[in-house]
């Protein structure tokens, strides 16, 4: 059987994603999760970018083992030092090096920082974009023994250029050639054609892994990804919930089941996942970077495995077989799981968040044992979802900075709405407050008061995780200062408390 390799750059593609974000520990806890996916390669990040992008990638690196970690470089000097102390750390790091080969990226790009006095011709400008990707894999190769290089937007590149390109970066010493259809422009039959002339035109190709990087603009990042696999390409690149730049990635969900689902339509291919982690790894994305899951989407949305006409449910009560292609215990959603409430002790909760798989240390299940009592206390059932959003809220509180200690809202029919806060700040009680339009703007309005800041609320999402009045709300924020944006979220059975601790978390990511 034939390897298939998962390289998931959720956590560096996936985390571009417009609203995303996510800090260092929020990346750590997701590469655990990947980790026990068993996916091939994890993609820490993009080290030089930033000083936290490099943490990240530097952490991951120190505390994951398993999977190859790579770093993402320009073919630029500096990117790749940056890369490589990032990730060296690691037993099995891997550089991956890219550069623009398409002529539409050549004139717009590369011409543009070699200055504007660049007046080669296009054949000349070609010529220098290979000689800079073979020298700086040579680099690469010189301080590591894995590097991976990407053709970036192969999908619109010259065919016979394209071909040169991936010969010489062999020949450099890159170990994966990746070709990514950057803009999702591809046609699943065109993207094949691609794959299948490299294969058979590359003298050099059988020396590499082929890897392609599939955006999703016209719906068709699984489709050309999977039909690649037909014609040469063993590793596909991809995505937890198919997050990432515009319309998002290739899903690894979806390819992680469609090849168990139709193992029968890829011969002697295999992955090495596990899928039962998938669900739960799933919601700990959507609720730490703030993006939700739409309720159709396959594999893991909330309708995936629902069924409302009668005539499916009377076929699914018969036979599950009639409207299920997949069973739903294997991407990790558990029928017959613990029901949890006021009376569930620490072993239960223990046991669902280790079904859900959540790696957590004894400290931080202390931690979420007491959140989960304060909210059972509260409802008669605790579900999965609920947990997911205490957890998440667990890795986007950053004690060091702002917290809540204190809210209290007046609000209601004829009654301008007011707030008073009092936040803890090390070892001071900062105290505010406001009117407000609602009980939300009071509230947030008192929060910037106590700590004497003024930030432009960008955007404002409530979810319920559960049915019933008495759910737990997870509020996402969105606020803005000097055209920056951060991210913060906040859950609780009270939505007014969940909106402060969101928009506490949010001024706590912009100041950290």
């Amino acid at each position: 059987m034939a390897k298939i390799r998962i390289f998931d750059t959720t956590l560096r593609d996936g985390e571009q994603s417009p609203g995303a974000s996510l800090d260092t520990l929020e990346k750590l806890e997701i590469a655990r999760m990947l980790a026990k996916l068993r996916v091939d390669v994890i993609e820490a990040g993009f080290p030089v970018s930033s000083d936290v992008q490099f943490a990240a990638a530097n952490l991951i690196a120190q505390e994951i083992d398993g999977p190859i970690i790579a770093g993402l470089a320009r073919t630029v000097k500096g990117d790749i030092d940056a890369c490589w102390e990032a990730i060296k750390v690691n037993s099995r790091p891997m550089i991956h090096v890219f550069i623009a080969t398409s002529d539409i990226h050549i004139n717009a790009k590369f011409r543009r920082q070699i200055g504007p006095d660049f007046s080669e011709s296009l054949e000349e400008a070609r010529a220098k974009v290979l000689q800079t990707a073979i020298e700086h894999v040579q680099y690469a190769k010189s301080l590591c023994s894995l590097v991976e290089f990407s053709a970036e937007d192969a999908g619109r590149t010259d065919l016979a250029y394209l071909t040169k390109v991936v010969e010489g970066v062999i020949e450099a010493g890159a170990d994966v050639v990746n070709i990514p259809d950057t803009t999702g422009y591809c046609l699943p039959w065109e993207f094949v054609k691609i794959i299948a002339h490299l294969k058979a035109n590359v003298r050099n190709i059988d020396q590499v892994i082929i890897s392609v990087h599939c955006h999703d603009d016209l719906g068709l990042a699984v489709a050309n990804s999977l039909s690649a696999l037909n014609v040469g390409a063993r590793q596909i690149e991809c995505t937890i919930n198919g997050i990432g730049e515009r319309a998002g990635n290739c899903s690894l969900e979806e390819v992680a089941m469609a090849l168990k689902t139709r193992a029968n339509g890829f011969d002697d291919l295999e992955h090495n996942l596990d899928t039962t982690v998938i669900y739960p790894l799933s919601q700990l994305v959507s609720n730490l970077s703030g993006l939700a899951v739409q309720r159709n989407k396959a594999i893991v949305g909330k309708n995936a495995f629902a069924h409302e006409a009668g005539i499916h449910q009377h076929g699914v009560i018969k036979d599950r077989q009639t409207y299920e292609i997949m069973n739903p215990e294997d991407v990790g959603l558990n029928p017959n799981r613990i029901v949890l409430g006021r009376h569930s002790g620490k072993h239960g909760v223990r046991a669902r968040l280790e079904q859900l798989g959540y790696h957590l240390t004894e400290d931080k299940f202390i931690e979420i044992f007491e959140i989960f009592s304060k909210i059972a206390d509260k409802k008669k059932e605790v579900t999965d979802e609920e947990l997911s959003a205490i957890v998440g809220d667990l890795f986007s509180e950053n004690k060091n900075v702002y917290s809540l200690d204190h809210l209290q809202v007046i609000s209601g029919t004829n009654i301008i709405p007011a707030a008073t806060v009092r936040i803890r700040y090390s070892d001071q009680l900062l105290v505010g407050s406001a009117i407000g339009d609602g009980p939300v703007d009071a509230a947030c309005k008192a929060i910037s008061q106590a700590i004497g800041i003024d930030v432009c609320l960008k955007q404002y999402r409530i979810d319920a995780k559960a049915k019933g009045t008495d759910s737990v709300g997870e509020v996402l924020i969105l606020v803005s200062e000097n055209g920056n944006n951060f991210a913060g979220r906040g859950s609780s059975t009270d939505i007014v408390e969940a909106s402060a601790l969101a928009f506490i978390r949010a001024i706590n990511r912009m100041k950290s």
